[in-house]
């Protein structure tokens, strides 16, 4: 098992694992796990070998579900609200493990998943009355963590917030930098009066984010397009120009490169939501998405109808990066070389809703 990868894959019909080594053409694949519940998004830790799985919903009971380090499983959904219909993001924060809910909350853990509460200030933010669901409803599907007590968070279709103090208070993140301010000052400066303009604001509807590999560095896909902050999410500066769509789901980052992003633009929100030609391709910046190319080796270049969502993009530590994505026709490519050639390295699973390395 040395310099072996193990892959999480949260589909339509359960949770999945696959290992595959640095020159293996394809995964070995075990599963499904959870019941055959769909799994939206599913984490792991190396060191112990636990993992969580995030879903449920439907037929289906929501909730969390953990395998340990002897290889058991168990389920929780113990201080879930009624109200909470799936789990749709999970993340690890020191000690304590985050979840992300439909509709949109956030849930902590401080004993290893078996129990759960809310924590109840991201809903208490101005406004938070008036958000609107996306396409697949309110949801929160992404949570960063610093390690230092900041948290972000995505919600679909409310925007981007931001915690200094581990989830005890919140501010929304919305405000596009890249628009010239008073006397041409980059960004606006909103702190003396300068009055916020709608048009100011970024579309509402994050699609993904990732950390990039420098303090206050984060990337977003966006409903809209593509964007960067450099300062922790106070203001956005769009990056799409050079992409062939600004519709997409998934966005990763490199883990040592702070220029190095990949995204994968679809051809558009009501055009089909396949690769742009039906030719796939992964797009990578090498100077922060200032440029973009598309890396096409290896990928299917006819009749591509594939979509690939929000969290079915993942990157591993390594460098060369190890990048990965899933589809909803169920394959999985893998790139080990920062994006230069791929391969199909599973394929004919369920609809792949998640994929994350284990690391």
């Amino acid at each position: 098992m040395e310099n072996r990868v193990e892959l999480l894959m949260g589909t339509s019909k359960g949770l999945f694992m696959a290992t595959a080594g640095p020159k293996d053409s394809t995964a070995r694949v075990e599963g499904p796990f959870c019941d055959g519940a769909p799994i939206n998004h599913a984490i792991g830790d190396a060191t112990t070998g636990q993992v969580w799985a995030a879903g449920g919903g439907g037929w289906f009971p929501m909730g969390v579900w953990r395998r340990d380090a002897a290889g058991g499983w168990s389920f929780s959904n113990q201080g879930f609200d009624e109200e909470v219909q799936s789990i749709w993001s999970l993340a690890r924060d020191g000690d304590r493990l985050l979840a992300g809910t439909k509709p949109a909350a956030l849930y902590e853990s401080r004993d290893n998943g078996t129990t759960w509460a809310k924590l109840p200030a991201l809903n208490q933010v101005p406004g938070a009355a008036d958000w609107q669901p996306g396409a697949a409803g309110l949801t929160l599907h992404t949570i960063l963590c610093d390690g230092k007590g900041g948290l972000w968070v995505g919600i679909s279709a409310a925007g981007v917030f931001a915690s200094p103090d581990g989830g005890h208070s919140w501010t929304q993140h919305n405000r596009r930098g890249n628009r010239p301010g008073p006397a041409g000052s980059l960004p606006r400066d909103w702190g003396d009066g300068v009055e916020f303009r709608a048009e100011d604001e970024i579309f509402s509807c994050v699609h993904n984010m990732a950390f990039g590999a420098a303090p206050g560095l984060i990337y977003m896909q966006n409903h809209q397009g593509v964007y960067r902050t450099r300062d922790a999410g106070s203001y956005w500066e769009e990056v799409t120009e050079g992409l062939p769509s600004t519709f997409g789901f998934p966005i990763g980052a490199h883990p040592s490169d702070p220029g190095m992003v990949w995204t994968f633009p679809l051809n558009g929100d009501s055009k089909g939501r396949f690769p742009t030609d039906a030719a796939a391709a992964v797009w990578r910046s090498r100077d922060g998405g200032e440029t973009w190319e598309p890396m096409r080796n290896g990928l299917p270049q006819e009749a591509c109808y594939f979509t690939v969502l929000r969290q079915a993009m993942a990157v591993g530590r390594t460098s060369p990066a190890a990048v990965y994505f899933g589809t909803n026709t169920g394959s999985v490519f893998a790139s080990r070389d920062d994006g230069e050639t791929w391969s199909e390295i599973i394929r004919h699973m369920p609809t792949i809703f998640s994929v994350e390395v284990v690391q």
